[in-house]
Order: C-alpha cells, then sequence, then structure tokens
C-alpha cells in the first residue's frame, strides 16, 4: 500500500499484447458501429467502439481481468480490494469470480443501484462510504493492511492500463477491415486509464491519429492538466450525472502516458451528454450511461470535428439506473 506511483515502470504496446491474449476468449470483441444516417448528419464518418456490450456492461472488465491475472498464486487467497462508483466495482467482481478470488468493493453510498446490484450479484461484498466525507483510498489500505488482499486500482496500475488498452488494438484492426484511415479517436476520461491504453496501442497500430480525452465539464481535469504541463485538480464543489469518471484529478501513473501521448482534451456539457445518449440510442440501438457518453458527445457537439474526416470514440459503459435513462429520453 505504500507503493509510490509516481515510479511504477509504465506499461508498453508489448504489455497491451500480452493482455490481449490473456482477454482472448474471456472479454468481448466489441463491434465499431456506424450509421449511415449519422455519418450523413455529421458530414464525416463517425465509428463507434461500444463497450456498453462488453461483460459487465463496460470496459473495466478487461483492465479487471488483465490486472487480477497478474496477482502471483501465493497472494490470491488472501483475496482482493478496489473502490468503484460502480463500473470497476463490477469489472473486478466478474473477474475475481472467474479466478475463484473473493472481492471486496468500496463503493459510494449515492452509486447508481443498478451497479449495486450488479456488483453483489457476481459474488462481491459492497462496503459503502460517504464520498464527500471518508477517503476510499484509506479504507481501502486499512482493508487490504487488515486482510493482506490485494488493492486492484481502478485505473492507476500498469496492469489495468494495459488491459484497458486492448480496445485500442481493436479499434485500429476494426478500422483497417472497415477500409478507414482514422483521423482522430476520442475517449472518455475520468482517472485517465482507458484513454492512456488506447493511447499507448493506437500509437503503435495507427501511428499519427490524434487520440483526444472527453471529460465532463468541471471535471476536465486532464484537459487542464495537458494545458498546464502538470497534474491539476478539478475546482470542488463540480456536479455532472457523469457519476462514472468524476475523478478528483489525474492519475500518477496515468498522466505520465496521456501527457506524452495525448493530443489533447475536450469537456461537455451534461446537456450535450443527455444528446449524445439519445443519439446512441436513436441512431445506433444501445444505452450509453452518461460517464459513458462523454465521447461520443464531443464528436457530436463539434468539439473534436468529424466533418470530412474519420473519427472512432469509445463509448465506454452502459450501466446506467433506468429511471435516469427514461428522463434523458424524455426531456429530449
Amino acid at each position: 500500500m505504500t507503493t509510490d506511483l509516481a515510479t511504477l515502470p509504465l506499461p508498453t504496446v508489448k504489455d497491451v499484447e500480452a493482455a490481449a491474449v490473456r482477454l482472448k476468449g474471456k472479454a468481448v470483441l466489441t463491434p465499431l458501429l456506424e450509421s449511415q444516417l449519422l455519418n450523413a448528419r455529421l458530414g464525416g464518418r463517425l465509428l463507434v467502439k461500444a463497450e456498453m456490450l462488453q461483460r459487465t456492461g463496460s470496459f473495466k472488465f478487461r483492465g479487471a481481468f488483465n490486472r487480477i491475472s497478474l496477482i502471483p498464486e501465493a497472494d490470491r487467497a488472501r483475496g482482493v480490494v478496489a473502490f468503484s462508483s460502480g463500473n470497476h466495482a463490477q469489472g473486478v467482481a466478474a473477474a475475481a469470480k472467474a479466478f475463484a478470488i473473493a472481492a471486496t468493493i468500496i463503493m459510494p453510498s449515492d452509486a447508481p443501484a443498478v451497479k449495486v446490484r450488479n456488483t453483489r450479484a457476481l459474488g462481491a461484498a459492497v462496503i459503502f462510504y460517504d464520498r464527500w466525507t471518508e477517503s476510499r483510498e484509506a479504507i481501502g489500505a486499512r482493508l487490504c493492511e487488515e486482510t493482506g488482499a490485494t488493492l486492484v486500482r481502478p485505473y492507476d496500475d500498469p496492469g489495468i492500463i494495459a488491459g484497458q488498452g486492448t480496445i485500442g488494438l481493436e479499434i485500429a484492426a476494426q478500422a483497417e477491415a472497415a477500409g478507414a484511415r482514422l483521423d482522430a479517436c476520442v475517449v472518455c476520461c475520468g482517472g485517465g486509464g482507458l484513454v492512456a491504453g488506447t493511447a499507448l496501442a493506437l500509437a503503435d497500430r495507427s501511428p499519427g491519429t490524434p487520440v483526444f480525452a472527453a471529460e465532463p465539464v468541471g471535471f476536465d481535469d486532464t484537459a487542464r492538466s495537458l494545458a498546464a504541463g502538470e497534474r491539476v485538480a478539478n475546482a470542488p464543489g463540480a456536479t455532472s450525472f457523469c457519476d462514472a469518471i468524476v475523478t478528483p484529478m489525474p492519475g500518477a501513473v496515468t498522466f505520465r502516458i496521456n501527457a506524452r501521448l495525448l493530443a489533447g482534451g475536450v469537456a461537455v456539457t451534461d446537456a450535450e451528454v443527455a444528446d449524445a445518449m439519445r443519439t446512441a440510442f436513436d441512431a445506433l440501438r444501445v444505452v450509453v450511461e452518461p460517464g459513458g457518453a462523454v465521447a461520443l458527445a464531443a464528436a457530436l457537439s463539434g468539439k473534436v470535428p468529424v466533418e470530412g474526416r474519420t473519427v472512432a470514440v469509445v463509448c465506454s459503459g452502459g450501466n446506467v439506473d433506468p429511471e435516469v435513462f427514461v428522463k434523458v429520453l424524455a426531456d429530449g
């Protein structure tokens, strides 16, 4: 628990390739969706990586399975601990179950009910905390110290980043199969593990394709950190319904990768995210949760232009409470 994240060795594309081998037959090869009507509206070609169709309904299973597979056999009996608002929780729970390892997940008391319910259904124990007054990191450290369990961080871990990077390998291969040359790729960003892994893979498989982080307004810490050249935190008091990616600041490990590989970051409003959720449902017939729709929102709003270009976006998850989704559709 005393690991100095700033000195951890960074993953490489070789680690991403090794993760892809481990995940073969375990993770879903999610499709790269395309709508002719949407392309006509945007005046370009939009390719949507549909990670809401991944196991547990988000990309998080990839990183969790890869990280847990790296735990030494002798340590597995002591279990794993993770903290998450829901998607990482479900990914860890499913991956731990696949390895017959006990999992304890620390979740905020206001986590979406569907994420809590699914995490428990996968066999994990859930401990709640108050995200405004308690530290999930401190709770996790105490549990690991008491039990000897392995902490599976949501993004600041080379094994997690490498697992998420398999998405980038798939995007490059699927785009090539579709006869597409990528002019840009936009990735949802909270702590930065997904965009870091994707950028690692695309730098090797689609060199020259700029990769952008997409974040909610008020939580655009990665975009501002990239501009500043150092990690900066979000100001307190901001709110967003993109619960999956409202992290306080970029990860120490992820930012070391993203500062080198990303072309920049963009921020989208909750209204633009809601529009992206409706568009995904109308044009692609898929359900995307708020945090999973920010990259699509960046493309649809023109903050990453699609006109005259081919742009890939990662829709990172679909675990939205039905009541929230119904309200988004009704408000449109």
